[in-house]
């Protein structure tokens, strides 16, 4: 019988490394396996001390800064070839196959023939750090006091105002879900008939608002994107689109059901934004619904927020408009005389 931490070692007609493991998962010194091409290293080590990037920066495999995020770090080598980095640099999976694993199995998809020959390649590159990532372009910084102080010097639309009437007229948004978003203090009056829809923290702080009015498109200067929500906070269904306007007309579209949470990403896909949506998707029981603009930037996003799920373990859907976006389907809708919801 066994010890709960030792393993075993065996070898096919193809001398082929098969690893039984038994309880913990740890290496030791063994009569068991002395002679054994793996003696003495200490596989639990391995995988605390070499990244996953070291070992595809080694095999030439580039960062996608534009795709990546500090939670799922997106490698690429030739056309289509895709690696997706995750848990801190110990674990990794395709985004195009089922094929996911630790440093050892990482080793092994790039060239290792058996796992001896990952266990070298890996033990190799103790000590080597890959490079760190710039994730975020430098800019002027931006007091949070400043951001602040511009909400708040902005009034909520009021009923005929002239964010209320683009909102109602031009974008048909039934007023029963733009007064929700105003008593959740995340719309403002922006100037020339626009409106301003907030990005929140975690805690709740407004960090930057999407801008958008007739003759307007845009996001606050030296703001940051995070995620425009609409509906109840704790539901776990999520349904991310692109901008405030589709947010609150998939609302209004599905009567803002109760179940769900409704966030625009605000047309971008920042670092901050990334981990709003996780903060989201690690909730027990969280469903993630990509609920992008119907063409290829919306299908881009849904594959992002796909691999979120596959990160997190979350249930995913695909939810297409019947129009180009659900601010054109709530307005076809309006057109026609055909209830919402």
């Amino acid at each position: 019988m066994l010890a709960e931490n030792q393993l075993l070692f065996q070898w096919d007609g193809d001398s082929q490394l098969q690893l039984y493991r038994l309880g913990r998962r740890r290496l030791r010194s063994s009569p068991r396996i002395q002679g054994c091409p793996m003696a003495g290293f200490d596989i639990d080590r391995l995988k605390a001390e070499v990244p996953c990037s070291t070992l595809l920066e080694k095999d030439g495999w580039k960062v996608d800064l534009r795709e990546s995020t500090p939670r799922a770090i997106k490698f690429r080598r030739a056309e289509g070839e895709i690696i997706i980095v995750v848990h801190q640099g110990r674990g990794w999976f395709d985004p195009t196959s089922e094929a996911k694993g630790d440093v050892l199995s990482l080793a092994q998809r790039l060239g290792a023939c058996d796992f001896g020959a990952a266990l070298k390649a890996v033990a190799d590159l103790v000590g080597v750090q890959p490079t760190a990532p710039a994730w975020q372009r430098k800019s002027r910084p931006t007091r949070a006091t400043d951001l602040a102080s511009r909400w708040a010097g902005r009034a909520a639309p009021a009923s005929h105002s002239a964010a209320w009437e683009y909102l109602t007229n031009e974008r048909a948004i039934p007023p029963a879900i733009i007064s929700s978003v105003i008593a959740a203090g995340r719309l403002r009056e922006g100037p020339k008939g626009s409106m301003w829809a907030a990005h929140t923290s975690a805690s709740g702080q407004v960090v930057g608002w999407e801008e958008r009015g007739p003759s307007w498109r845009g996001f606050a200067s030296g703001g940051s994107k995070t995620l425009f929500t609409v509906g109840d906070a704790e539901a776990l269904r999520v349904c991310v689109v692109e901008a405030a306007i589709d947010a609150m007309s998939l609302a209004a579209l599905e009567d803002c059901g109760a179940d769900t949470q409704y966030a625009s990403t605000g047309g971008g896909w920042s670092p901050s934004t990334a981990d709003r949506i996780f903060e989201l998707a690690l909730r027990p029981g969280a469903r993630l619904v990509a609920a992008f603009d119907g063409n290829d930037q919306g299908d881009a996003f849904a594959a992002r927020l796909k691999e979120i799920a596959m990160i997190t373990g979350v249930n995913y859907l695909r939810l297409w408009p019947e129009a180009e976006d659900w601010n054109d389907q709530l307005r076809q809708q309006r057109r026609a005389g055909a209830p919402t919801g």
